[in-house]
């Protein structure tokens, strides 16, 4: 039995980049979530994963959903977060998933 006291939310937020922007948009997103851990409350662990020359993850661990409609708003499930003139650096439009950490012991 999970106990919600210690249930984490992980989630992923993956964007598709045109190659040549690549740089330009990982130098803007790790600037923009440097300031999100005194900004938002129940974010417990944010990291910028990098898969050159085409892809990026922002990997974030949420206390509960409240902390993430906080963040992300009331659609937080399915909407991405999305920042200012972010769309011109992706190929395809931003894709959001959540994952919930299985205990293994």
């Amino acid at each position: 039995m999970r106990d919600t006291l210690t249930t984490v939310i992980i989630r992923v937020s993956e964007a598709r980049v045109r190659p040549e922007r690549f740089e330009a948009f990982r130098e803007m997103i790790v600037s923009a979530v440097r300031a999100f851990s005194g900004r938002y409350p129940g974010l417990v662990q944010h990291e910028v994963l990098l898969s050159p020359p085409g892809a990026l993850l922002y990997v974030s661990r949420w206390h509960s959903e409240q902390d993430l409609i906080g963040y992300a708003g009331e659609h937080w499930r399915d909407q991405p977060v999305v920042l200012p003139g972010e769309e011109e650096y992706l190929l395809a439009p931003l894709q959001v998933r959540h994952f919930m950490l299985e205990p293994l012991s």
